[in-house]
């Protein structure tokens, strides 16, 4: 490659960086008003009303709200991926790994509740809206992979094995959280001490002795 392509290159790769950083930014800017609002009220416009970019440049970034959504829900998911590989790497007994998943959901629960309603709602959007299925089914098995590496480091640990497959795991766990997020966005106030507790209770049935 020649000096001059590489310097167009160079900036080619600035510019698709400086459009992602943008995205992103704007993508941090809705996630508040889109879990506040949900799905289907939410539009462009009050996403705009609610953050400081306008409505023209968020039409810029993103081609409609659906786009815009499911660029915020894989953002946020990102991270708590990387939240919860960080509690498997942490861990050096079963019983710390135990704990710091069981405190791990609990946190979620009670810092981060909002944003996963709006999870909850896009996944049951994607029952009647085929253009969310892709994304939403991607999104899914990317979280039941997190789960998995949990419940497979926390066989080895024991020493024991995983008696139920990944999707059936992955859907008792999720299961425990979506009932707990429910109660605890009732204002319930053991919502977060029973998933707590369910979860230390659930984990060895699927890793039995």
């Amino acid at each position: 490659m020649t000096a001059a392509a590489e310097k167009v290159d160079r900036v080619s790769r600035r510019q698709v960086d400086k459009f992602e950083e943008r995205r992103r930014e704007l993508a941090d800017a809705a996630l508040q008003t889109l879990s506040e609002l949900g799905y289907a009220r939410t539009s462009l416009r009050e996403i705009a009303q609610n953050s400081a970019f306008s409505h023209g440049v968020l039409h810029y970034y993103f081609r409609d709200k659906i786009e815009l959504i499911m660029f915020c829900v894989r953002q946020y998911k990102a991270v708590c991926v990387l939240r919860y590989d960080q509690i498997v790497a942490d861990a050096h007994t079963a019983e710390e790994l135990a704990a710091g998943f069981a405190d791990g959901l609990v946190a979620t629960l009670c810092e981060d509740g909002t944003m996963h309603r709006l999870w909850y709602d896009l996944r049951s959007q994607a029952l009647f809206e085929e253009s969310f299925r892709e994304d939403v089914l991607e999104i899914d098995a990317t979280l039941e992979r997190m789960i998995w590496r949990i419940i497979t480091r926390y066989a080895e640990l024991t020493g024991r094995a995983v008696v139920t497959p990944s999707s059936m795991t992955y859907a008792m766990f999720d299961g425990l959280f979506q009932q707990a997020l429910l109660r605890h966005l009732a204002g319930q106030p053991g919502a977060a001490a029973e998933l707590h507790a369910a979860v230390l209770q659930l984990l060895p049935k699927v890793v039995p002795a």
